[in-house]
């Protein structure tokens, strides 16, 4: 009994030092499967590399990146380049850098009246367009009819129809036998016509007309900080209608009319359907400048040199209306405190 008691305790020792050894035996030992056995796991594929943000930036920037490349940088650099050019008889262009056509331009009266007549028409489109649209825009935008959509789409509905055929409609109606001259004759109001084209009183008003679309859009996306309520709280205190516009009401939309009179003014300076038809050539402005000297002249190195003082003006344009804008800013949001 005690033999047998002995045989079973040192086998059962044996099978224990065994699983230990088997236990303690390295991981390299053991045997593992081939991936490619039938059986085998798949092993997980690797992700695809994400673009990054800037990579993916680029990517969306790059097309419009390269059709302001061919269509304004390159031509921009062509004009500078051509306006350091000298004009030959016969149409010829002498090579060099030089500023002389510069000199030519620069110190000509005539091209300072064509500069002065460009700045004066700018500033008589902007002001009567911004007179005539700054009502119609202030309605739309307050009014809360069914309707409003309707009436927004008819402000911009001219739109739709070429400016060169609006002029056309306005030689109509501005011309010696047009309608505004038969109307008057016929009513006794005037025995000879008034001169309204062919002049710059009838480049202003198709002007007008043709840029209010632009003026009312401008106008209306630049409302937003105008609140009824603010009219309401300040008529509840005893403000009277005109004080209440004054102090409230024209504060509160001059971001807007200033958008405004910023498209307005560079519109007027750069066009040339409107003064060539209206003016019936006796209106010179730098755009209608510009195509005789380049087409009719073939002096390129001047209108090159016209192209760069338009182009000057612009900037001149935009600087003064981001000062302006940051006037409004700081009087609405307040001087801005220093950090220390």
């Amino acid at each position: 009994m005690d033999a047998a008691t002995a045989s079973a305790t040192a086998s059962t020792a044996a099978s224990a030092t065994a699983s230990k050894a088997a236990s303690t035996t390295t991981p390299a030992t053991a045997s593992t499967p081939d991936p490619g056995t039938p059986g085998a796991p798949a092993t997980p594929a690797a992700p695809p590399p994400r673009a990054t943000p800037a990579r993916l930036a680029l990517a969306l920037l790059l097309p419009g990146l390269l059709a302001l490349l061919l269509t304004y940088a390159l031509p921009l650099v062509w004009v500078v380049r051509m306006s350091f050019n000298e004009s030959m008889d016969g149409g010829l262009i002498r090579q060099t850098f030089s500023l002389a056509t510069f000199g030519e331009v620069l110190t000509s009266p005539h091209y300072w009246n064509v500069i002065g007549q460009t700045v004066e028409l700018g500033l008589l489109v902007t002001l009567f367009t911004l007179l005539v649209s700054y009502p119609v825009a202030l309605f739309l935008s307050r009014t809360t009819s069914r309707l409003r959509s309707l009436l927004i789409a008819l402000a911009i509905a001219p739109l739709l129809i070429s400016s060169v055929a609006r002029t056309f409609g306005w030689m109509a109606i501005l011309g010696t036998q047009g309608v505004v001259n038969k109307t008057l004759t016929a009513i006794g109001a005037i025995d000879t016509p008034l001169h309204l084209a062919n002049n710059l009183t009838g480049v202003v008003i198709a002007s007008t007309e043709i840029y209010m679309p632009f003026a009312i859009l401008a106008m209306i996306s630049g409302f937003g900080r105008l609140d009824p309520a603010l009219e309401h709280a300040a008529a509840s205190l005893g403000a009277p209608r005109r004080t209440v516009f004054r102090r409230v009401v024209l504060p509160l939309t001059l971001p807007g009319v200033l958008t405004a009179a910023l498209l307005v003014f560079v519109l007027s300076l750069s066009g040339y359907v409107t003064p060539r038809l209206i003016g019936g050539g006796r209106v010179f402005v730098l755009a209608t400048e510009i195509y005789d000297e380049a087409i009719t002249s073939l002096d390129w190195p001047v209108a090159a040199v016209l192209s760069m003082v338009l182009l000057a003006l612009f900037g001149v344009v935009i600087a003064v209306y981001l000062a302006a804008q940051r006037a409004l800013e700081a009087r609405f949001t307040g001087p801005k405190e220093e950090r220390p």
